[in-house]
């Protein structure tokens, strides 16, 4: 008769090792390593990684705003203790005709802001230069301080010096015609060739005769200037109570090409 065959038992011993295997699973060998952080297929990167950190870096603070329509080089002359600037800004190099606004920098993280205005404005008869010489009617261009205020009209609150004069009367015609009584019953003394901290009546020239002086913010006659910048009366009233010497003010005056630069 036939005899049953056995396996052999080295055979029977595999059997057995596979069997436990299944049983108990796979916790008995070494844990399989950890994928890093956001590896591929391991989904969303957590708060401590990498991108989460640059997705909560905090956004760059804004630049302080600028002066509308001035440019590099017109910025760069307002000196850094400024906080008010008068701006006017003639319609073309060789127009007599402007726009004013008042501006003024209380916080200087957060720059300039408009305060007053526009305002209808004039300047000279010719319009503007780099380079102004007596009796060529044109305005100068440039940021000069505004330190001394005046005029035939009693002080109405201004917070410059204000000098109070008869000598600031004035009478015929402008260039078209119209008449000039009361242009200076006030005025702001622009600093260009003239000694600071003086009344604006004051005839020294630092700069020489030829080069001109005596421009002023006054009172608009509904012409063009000898080379001042006017504004309306009413206008003159409120620059003289806001223009504050704490504040440093300035005036930036030129036509709209000049000050882009």
């Amino acid at each position: 008769m036939s005899v049953p065959l056995r396996p052999p038992v080295p055979l029977l011993a595999a059997l057995f090792l596979a069997l436990a295997l299944l049983l108990t699973g796979c916790t008995s060998g070494p844990a399989p390593a950890k994928a890093p952080v956001g590896a591929p297929g391991q989904g969303a990167a957590g708060p401590e990684s990498d991108a989460a950190v640059r997705r909560a870096s905090p956004e760059p603070e804004p630049s302080p705003a600028e002066i509308p329509g001035l440019g590099p080089q017109t910025r760069a002359e307002i000196p850094e203790e400024a906080r008010q600037a008068f701006v006017v800004t003639g319609e073309g190099e060789d127009a007599n005709r402007s726009s004013a606004v008042l501006y003024a920098r209380e916080d200087p993280a957060e720059g300039w802001v408009a305060v007053a205005g526009p305002w209808d404005a004039h300047n000279g008869m010719k319009g503007w230069t780099d380079h102004h010489v007596a009796g060529d009617l044109r305005s100068p261009t440039g940021v000069y301080t505004l330190t001394d205020a005046g005029g035939r009209l009693p002080d109405p609150g201004a917070l410059l010096p204000y000098d109070e004069h008869p000598r600031f009367a004035v009478d015929g015609v402008g260039f078209f015609g119209e008449p000039l009584e009361g242009s200076f019953d006030y005025v702001v003394a622009i600093n260009y060739n003239r000694t600071e901290g003086v009344t604006p009546l004051d005839r020294t020239r630092p700069l020489g005769l030829e080069r001109g002086g005596g421009i002023w913010i006054h009172v608009d006659h509904g012409g063009p200037t000898q080379g001042c910048v006017s504004i309306p009366e009413e206008r003159m009233e409120e620059l003289l109570r806001t223009l504050d010497p704490a504040m440093n003010p300035v005036i930036v005056m030129g036509d709209a090409e000049s000050l882009g630069r």
